[in-house]
């Protein structure tokens, strides 16, 4: 008989990543709740959620966190530009969460190195914005097999964390 497993008798094994994620205008309360906890299952080092206006903080959010904002650092920034001139600086490649014209399916996406990697996922409704892109070392992009162009930004940062893991965990 199997037994199924909860998170008071999982035998999985901590792991931080060299993964910060950056979110471009991600405003939705249970896309950050949902973004919380994917960054904590996947061993994200550092979440900035970058825009004018955005509440981080909310009973909606928390609920959806379910407490992974207590224990995943975070911070707040206004303008995601100077983010991502200071992550540069510390030699983080920057890569873009988006379907543009030169964005590589995220399947054939080959690490360089072992580099420590900032990902930038876009606002529910417009992705990640054409600033932003253009300063980007590289974007990568789901493939989609139905009527959508776009899924959900928790989904999709899931999908993207579990392939780049994937990939760090075999360097």
């Amino acid at each position: 008989m199997n037994e199924q497993l909860h998170h008071y008798n999982t035998t999985f094994t901590a792991k931080q990543f060299p993964i910060t994620l950056i979110c471009d205008r991600v405003n939705s309360p249970a896309n950050i709740g949902s973004i919380f906890r994917i960054a904590d299952s996947f061993g994200i080092e550092h979440i900035y959620f970058c825009g004018e206006g955005i509440t981080i903080i909310s009973k909606r959010m928390q609920r959806t966190a379910r407490s992974t904002h207590e224990f995943v650092p975070f911070t707040p920034s206004e303008n995601i530009t100077d983010v991502i001139k200071k992550l540069k600086e510390e030699q983080y490649a920057i890569i873009s969460l988006e379907i543009t014209s030169n964005s590589t399916p995220i399947s054939e996406f080959q690490l360089l190195s072992p580099k420590k990697i900032a990902l930038v996922i876009g606002e529910e409704s417009f992705g990640v914005s054409e600033e932003v892109l253009a300063i980007s070392d590289q974007n990568l992009h789901i493939n989609m097999y139905g009527k959508n162009s776009s899924m959900n930004v928790a989904t999709a940062t899931g999908i993207a964390l579990y392939e780049i893991t994937k990939q760090l965990s075999n360097t």
